[in-house]
């Protein structure tokens, strides 16, 4: 059946399925934060970093039972602001890190957590190369010079104090309201130690974001390193910053002016962890938060690598700097989506328009397609010929209505990623109904209405086909796009829907000129 369809047919039958393939496996394979944990917990501080030079841990904090709940027993220093928690274990650490206010709870109402101590190694975590001195480092706690800090407008800095055989480690760390910290660690004498972003925020997990570390290299691309790809430990010279990212949010260490020495380092399940190479006098700003433009960019502009959008990231940058820049002139992002997918369908309109003009024309010719078929049945060669004598005599091009598919897939996808990971669109209203575009629509208004105009724009879509059994086929496209649209953001329907609205627009005046066109030929013709 294949073989007898049209080249446009065929291509638009393949992207379908591999769009419903992708983003179907995306959202249909989601590991909660319950899930990861289970199976991570199974692996301890020794067993997450084995390189080499890496010195292992051989005590941890106890693990409380419950990950909302904290150990007070092991805790040193509480840090407080509006906008989120820290607690610093006696290992001079961030061992929780819990995020306030309403845009940030999890399914069960409670408030996301984005470190967690039984998923080592820990923000700020300190190990050292000698192992003798960093078995004693695992097992001496820090002392702190504040107890509990509230921050206000004013940053506040604590102070953490180890005192080991031979060499004292200092700790100054500053934190702000806009979750970024500065920390300066210093040793009165000379040690070989790194320290730790921490293992990334375990918050939820798709198939299709990205998981894992990114490392900015001295000549400023990108290494990134996805959860169980990390095949050995790898060593970035002169790095301005390192993170350890899911799909919103991020923990992060950074210094542009000095650079960073950044020991990437496997686990037993090849997810990668991040240590920084110390020095006597080290430097470092940090961040750990949700990946929004604004947060990112109160800590240091030059941070804005950190939300990355993997393979599409050259188009989807460009798209969400657009998207972010139309918000901030009307407020909504619900109608900056629905204003970003009008303006690309504009872009795209001369090309569109081409391709469906070119599909008008292959339906015309259609008919006398089938009478080469039944003629040539028996002849390839003498049909294929024919057929092309058909398209040249009619000024068709049986590919005309493919190139604007092929044009449109990059950007869709670029769009998917962009919608997918824009942590600003969690709790953001559109209208009525919809008071997330982050999640699916609870009433399935728009699922089903953008089935409805899928349907609606493939009734009124010349096409070409031969077949009965294949136009049953893409028949029943837009109900399975229906039924696994009911469950994706609401952010991504509403783009696809209006989409939607915008090519049936479209194609009513396609069609329209196109019979205009007919009639002024008939006219012609008889004239």
């Amino acid at each position: 059946m294949l073989d007898k369809m049209s080249p446009q047919n065929r291509l638009l039958l393949a992207v379908s399925l591999m769009i419903l393939c992708l983003i179907s496996y995306s959202y249909f394979q989601p590991q909660t934060q319950a899930n990861e944990n289970a199976s991570l917990q199974t692996q301890s501080g020794v067993q997450a970093n084995e390189a080499p030079q890496i010195a292992v841990q051989t005590t941890a904090a106890a693990a409380p039972t419950s990950t909302q709940s904290v150990n007070m027993d092991e805790v040193i220093a509480k840090i407080e602001s509006p906008d989120f928690e820290i607690y610093i274990d006696k290992l001079g650490r961030i061992s929780k890190y819990f995020l306030n206010g309403e845009d940030f709870k999890d399914e069960n109402g409670e408030r996301i957590q984005l470190i967690d101590d039984s998923l080592p190694p820990l923000p700020l975590e300190v190990r050292f190369k000698d192992k003798a001195l960093n078995n004693e480092a695992f097992s001496k706690s820090y002392a702190a010079d504040k107890k509990e800090i509230t921050l206000g407008d004013e940053s506040e800095t604590l102070t953490l104090v180890q005192e080991l055989s031979g060499v004292t480690l200092t700790k100054k760390i500053t934190f702000t309201k806009e979750r970024g910290y500065n920390a300066e660690i210093s040793l009165s004498a000379p040690q070989e130690y790194f320290i730790s972003t921490g293992f990334r925020p375990n918050v939820l997990a798709d198939a299709y974001t990205f998981h894992g570390v990114i490392v900015k290299k001295s000549d400023g691309s990108l290494e990134t390193i996805e959860d169980g790809d990390a095949k050995k430990t790898e060593t970035f010279s002169k790095s301005p910053f390192a993170a350890a990212s899911d799909r919103y949010y991020t923990t992060l260490l950074s210094n542009f002016d000095e650079n960073l020495v950044v020991v990437v380092s496997p686990d037993k399940d090849k997810n990668p962890n991040i240590f920084i190479e110390g020095r006597e006098n080290l430097k470092l700003t940090g961040y750990i938060g949700p990946k929004s433009k604004a947060n990112i960019h109160a800590v240091d502009k030059r941070l804005d690598d950190v939300i990355e959008y993997g393979f599409f990231t050259w188009i989807s940058k460009p798209i969400f700097s657009l998207l972010y820049f139309i918000n901030s002139k009307i407020g909504n992002w619900g109608w900056s989506i629905v204003i970003i997918t009008i303006l690309i369908r504009l872009v795209l309109y001369p090309l569109t328009y081409r391709g469906m003009v070119s599909m008008n024309k292959l339906k015309d010719l259609a008919p006398k397609i089938k009478e080469l078929q039944a003629k040539y049945k028996d002849d390839k060669q003498k049909l294929n010929l024919h057929v092309m004598d058909l398209y040249k005599k009619h000024g068709a091009n049986p590919m005309g209505g493919c190139l604007p598919i092929l044009i449109q897939i990059p950007i869709f996808f670029a769009i998917y990623r962009v919608l997918s990971n824009t942590v600003e669109l969690k709790n953001a209203e559109w209208i009525l109904w919809v008071k997330d575009l982050a999640v699916m629509d609870p009433y399935y208004i728009l699922p089903i209405a953008m089935g409805l105009t899928m349907f609606l724009q493939q009734k009124m879509t010349p096409t070409a086909f031969t077949d009965p059994m294949q136009e049953k086929i893409m028949k029943f496209l837009p109900l399975i796009f229906t039924f696994f649209f009911l469950w994706f953001p609401a952010g991504l329907t509403l783009y696809w829907f209006v989409n939607n609205l915008f090519s049936i627009s479209q194609q009513m005046y396609v069609n329209r000129h196109f019979k205009r066109l007919k009639e002024q030929e008939k006219e012609k013709a008889h004239s």
